[in-house]
């Protein structure tokens, strides 16, 4: 029906009703774009906030230099991947594993099924624990000062991953470091704008923590790993 009436409506007409209706997607985009700039704190990290950090050429070497033997969670699991290299290369006493696994998705709905099989020896021999559930839910059922470190990977936005990093301040133990993915300002092929740098940088002023590492893939979806400045010699303050 619509192939046949856009037919009797002149090309030159169409082409002007065309560029109208693109012009006001690019103008909403644009205007959209702008609210969630707006919506999100720019924080300038000071000189005492970056004084230790090392910069890695991925998180596999990352990993390498956390420490080992250690409790740990990772929140946002999906097929276990890296899960797998938490294993192999931290070598955890014990590793806990949260994610939603949103049945309704179908990137998710088996996934945990398969994490399940994927991990079963040491399922049962008590070193990795399942735990299905929102990530900020789940982590507050654990102990304070229980982890060596945790690793978020799990929705990016800001407000979730803000809320993440203020509960793992509270789980680590005192000199532990809270780790994640995806320091970037988003997903480029998705056109969504993330908020991990901006909840990341909030959380080292407010609370007085510094970047330890920092990875370099291409991809530039990289990892972070932070711990309380109190954990190392401390610095004078930046000069006025």
């Amino acid at each position: 029906m619509l192939d046949r009436l856009s037919k009797l409506v002149p090309i030159s007409l169409r082409a002007r009703l065309y560029d109208e209706v693109a012009q006001r997607i690019r103008i909403g985009d644009l205007r959209q774009h702008e609210a969630t700039e707006a919506a999100l704190p720019h924080v300038d990290l000071r000189a005492e906030h970056l004084a230790h950090l090392r910069v890695v050429p991925n998180r596999a070497a990352m990993l390498a230099c956390l420490p080992k033997a250690g409790v740990v969670a990772e929140l946002g699991v999906a097929a276990g991947d890296f899960s797998s290299d938490i294993l192999t290369v931290a070598q955890p006493a014990r590793l806990h594993l949260i994610d939603a696994w949103v049945a309704e998705d179908p990137r998710y709905r088996h996934q945990r099924t398969n994490v399940e099989r994927r991990f079963a020896n040491e399922i049962n021999a008590g070193r990795v624990a399942i735990h299905t559930g929102q990530s900020i839910a789940e982590l507050a059922k654990f102990a304070e000062a229980y982890f060596d470190w945790i690793y978020i990977d799990t929705s990016h936005d800001y407000a979730t991953t803000a809320r993440e990093l203020a509960l793992g301040r509270s789980k680590v133990k005192p000199g532990g470091i809270i780790a994640g993915h995806d320091y970037v300002v988003g997903n480029w092929r998705n056109r969504v704008r993330y908020g991990v740098i901006e909840a990341v940088h909030e959380y080292c002023v407010e609370y007085n923590w510094e970047l330890i590492f920092l990875t370099h893939e291409v991809h530039r979806h990289l990892s972070f790993a932070i711990r309380a400045i109190e954990a190392s010699p401390r610095l004078p303050p930046d000069p006025k």
